[in-house]
């Protein structure tokens, strides 16, 4: 299986700023739908925003014009820059196929904690 691995959260202010970045093993990643997941404290895992293979986006409405989500097949890493960040954005992000979940199982995700 391939293994998944996020980096980049942290404590920041609302209206901050953070880059999430997810690394892979193997080739594979590269040529799948991948996402970006958030799961708040007593709420279920939430598609946050996607990107195809060949980098169409696809984003949540909350997170829409805040969020951008870009990968480099080259490095097997995907990307999640975020912007003008509100406190109910905090949570665990982890990265992962959308629609491959066979492919891997579920990191250790990083923390994002946004202050008012």
């Amino acid at each position: 299986q391939v293994q998944l691995v996020e980096s980049g959260g942290g404590l920041v202010q609302a209206g901050g700023s953070l880059r999430l970045s997810c690394a892979a093993s193997g080739s594979i990643f590269s040529t799948k739908v991948i996402g970006w997941y958030r799961q708040s404290a007593g709420k279920q895992r939430f598609l946050v925003a996607s990107i195809t293979a060949v980098g169409r986006p696809n984003y949540a409405d909350s997170v829409k014009d805040r969020f951008t989500i870009s990968r480099d097949n080259a490095k097997n890493t995907v990307y999640l820059e975020m912007n003008s960040l509100r406190p109910e954005d905090t949570g665990v992000y982890y990265c992962n196929f959308v629609y491959r979940r066979d492919l891997a199982v579920w990191g250790q995700g990083t923390l994002v904690t946004v202050s008012s």
